[in-house]
């Protein structure tokens, strides 16, 4: 069974999640500067079987657009027409910061590891990818 990927996009980084062949777990994957985004998913989908992409979709708590939503639309446009092939799935983001932030915390994160964004991009995406696998 081909994996399913999630992508947190951000300004400056993405965090990315992808699942095991069977589509049961999501995992962080890595952290990815946004200006280098599409050369790191030519080089996955070269070495791994994915046809699914699930992005996060920022909302405000009204679901409301907030200042990232239109960067988002316009890189869904982009990978739809880059990778035609790929399902895309918009995931509501909501809170996933936060819960990443508190999954840091029960994990019992220094304060200093847990001011690592990177690391709550990571997390917030595997968040965004198991929230998706879970309402399948």
């Amino acid at each position: 069974m081909p994996k399913i990927i999630a992508i947190d996009y951000g300004l400056k980084r993405c965090g990315i999640a992808e699942t095991d062949n069977s589509q049961i777990i999501a995992s962080a994957l890595t952290t990815v500067e946004t200006k280098e985004i599409f050369r790191f998913l030519d080089t996955y989908f070269s070495k791994n079987t994915a046809n699914e992409i699930v992005l996060g979709e920022p909302k405000k708590l009204d679901t409301s657009d907030t200042h990232t939503s239109q960067p988002v639309r316009d890189f869904r446009k982009k990978l739809e027409e880059k990778y035609p092939d790929k399902k895309i799935h918009m995931m509501d983001e909501r809170f996933t910061s936060k819960m990443a932030f508190q999954t840091m915390i029960d994990g019992g994160l220094s304060k200093k590891q847990r001011q690592n964004k990177a690391m709550v991009d990571q997390i917030s995406a595997t968040i965004i990818l198991q929230s998706f696998l879970q309402s399948r």
